[in-house]
């Protein structure tokens, strides 16, 4: 072969080793960096292709005759064209089996098997007091719905939709956060398919849904600027991409869709940080915000990551990490073989709103089938805090099992439960669905007394029922159950009154004067509260709760409290 043609043939070796780099970057994105496993994957795959093309190109085809029986036939067989030629592909060979040993030890030096120690350590967990840090809340607070309902509501507004229906689909990512201190489920549209993003990109997505998860009531918002920036999108502008292009080298978590307080879309892309060896123990070290409409992009060390953020440790991650934490306190081998103190966590999880940030909630178990929890945690998505309260009782599932028995008639099948203070005792919370997916009735469930049971069909009712069913059960005495809800009185004049529905049922909320307050009275127990209009004085008996005060008796005014 002439030097020209062994240069071109190396030109065009070059540009094919190239391209697949450039394919194969644009399509995966790997970040360039020695901790993250795709890098590795891409240099390995660039390797192996550049050593196939040496290949390819060192040696050449020698014809030879062979004989059997007394008959010859003609073949080939695939030389190498010099000596040289021959040590280059070896030595490529040799360099792409090294990178996957490397791979192979550095994933083994990094896993829990040789450092079970470090990943035990990676979770900082404090025990507290269930009584000191879950206070009974308003039930304006508590969210009814899980994932799968607020999809279902969530399809059924974007059907209502006629005007965007037909090219955008919601997407099903549904964040849990808090906006304006009320649990909320936020997620965006996308494009309905690659010809319906053809048709719109240039405007963008109009709209994003979201679902107030206490009163079940959803909202396709609508966007002056629409969002440009999405999982939907293709090129440049697919976040993806527009993040990897941005940070290079930063190995992004699983990135979720939120609004700040002004209703602002953002997508949150946490940074993974490796704490052991290449590979392990995973953790997050940075957060870049990007603004869904403009792609601009900051970013943020985790520790100052602004309070609006709800979710920067993925609920997944946050539950890896305790079972480190619980599994590997005498090492690799006691996790796996005598299991000697090893707890780890239930098979499901919820979310607790708690101090303006949504916190992961799970049961703890013994490594075994006893179906019952020695405690649970409570797990700050926003800063990996994690706190432990030590109650034995149900597991989650026999709850769950335990409220559906009740309405078995009815086919209900109960959400994973929340964990709530109810008088005192540590009580789960559960919606009880039909069918479709939708919320139909309630239940409460004492963690520690699981065959106390109480079902409603709101969830004040559902409150009364277990109230009284704790008292007739002998959990609480009654002098207790009225001291823990101690009943207060007010007299005033109404300044303010609007009248809005809960789980079905009418509800006034009051302002009188003087008072931030906002007094909720029920109408199917106060139906005297028709009788009064703005300007008129009454007085409520009612429950004080942080932000609605349950109002139990409403009458008339004998004398006026300043």
């Amino acid at each position: 072969m002439s030097k020209k043609a062994k240069l071109l043939t190396g030109m065009l070796s070059v540009a094919a080793v190239l391209l697949v780099a450039f394919a194969y970057y644009y399509v995966v994105l790997p970040p360039i960096n020695i901790h993250a496993p795709g890098f590795w994957i891409f240099v390995i795959v660039l390797a192996a292709v550049f050593t196939g093309v040496v290949g390819l190109c060192s040696m050449t085809m020698t014809e030879y005759y062979k004989e059997w029986a007394g008959r010859q036939w003609k073949q080939s067989k695939p030389e190498f064209k010099s000596k040289k030629a021959e040590r280059f592909f070896y030595l490529c060979a040799v360099l792409t089996a090294a990178l996957v040993v490397i791979f192979l030890i550095g994933g083994l030096l990094s896993s829990e098997i040789v450092n079970a120690s470090a990943y035990q350590k990676l979770l900082n967990v404090e025990t507290r007091s269930f009584t000191d840090d879950i206070h009974e809340v308003s039930y304006d607070q508590i969210p009814v719905l899980d994932k799968d309902s607020a999809t279902t509501i969530g399809n059924r507004v974007m059907g209502t939709m006629v005007d965007m229906v037909s090219q955008f689909e919601v997407s099903d990512m549904y964040t849990q956060i808090n906006y304006q201190n009320k649990p909320v489920r936020v997620t965006p549209l996308q494009y309905g398919s690659l010809i319906k993003w053809f048709t719109n990109h240039s405007d963008g997505i109009p709209a994003y849904i979201r679902i107030d998860m206490t009163t079940q009531e959803a909202e396709c918002v609508r966007l002056e600027q629409k969002i440009r920036y999405s999982m939907s999108d293709h090129f440049g502008r697919n976040i993806y991409r527009h993040l990897r292009f941005a940070y290079p080298t930063y190995m992004f978590d699983d990135i979720s869709f939120e609004i700040d307080e002004s209703g602002t879309p953002y997508w949150i892309c946490p940074v993974k940080k490796y704490n052991i060896g290449l590979f392990g123990g995973v953790t997050i070290g940075r957060v870049v915000l990007c603004n869904a409409v403009t792609g601009e992009m900051t970013d943020y060390a985790v520790e100052d990551v602004p309070q609006w953020v709800d979710r920067v440790y993925s609920a997944d991650m946050l539950i890896s990490l305790y079972d480190y934490h619980g599994t590997l306190k005498h090492g690799y081998f006691n996790s796996v073989l005598s299991q000697k103190d090893c707890l780890v966590t239930t098979d499901g999880y919820n979310y607790i709103a708690l101090d303006d940030d949504v916190w992961v909630y799970t049961g703890i178990t013994s490594v075994g089938q006893d179906k019952s929890n020695v405690g649970f945690v409570l797990m700050n998505q926003r800063t990996m805090e994690t706190r432990y309260y030590v109650i034995s009782g149900a597991e989650e599932n026999s709850a769950m099992s335990s409220a559906e028995g009740k309405v078995q008639h009815l086919g209900y099948k109960a959400t994973f439960p929340l964990l709530i203070n109810v008088g005192g005792q540590p009580t789960y919370f559960m919606a009880l669905k039909d069918s479709s997916g939708l919320v139909k009735s309630y239940a409460m469930l004492n963690i520690e007394k699981y065959q106390t049971v109480a079902i409603g069909d709101s969830v004040n009712e559902c409150e009364k029922n277990y109230r009284q069913l704790m008292v007739d059960s002998g959990i609480v005495d009654e002098a207790e159950s009225e001291m823990k809800k101690e009943s207060r009185q007010i007299t005033g004049r109404i300044d303010k009154m609007v009248q809005t529905v809960l789980d079905g049922n009418s509800h006034f909320y009051i302002l009188l004067e003087g008072q931030s307050r906002i007094f909720d009275v029920p109408l199917s127990d106060n139906a005297d509260i028709v009788r009064y209009n703005t300007g008129d004085t009454v007085t409520f008996s009612y429950h004080e709760n942080e932000s609605l005060n349950e109002v139990t008796k409403v009458e008339a005014a004998q004398q006026t409290v300043q």
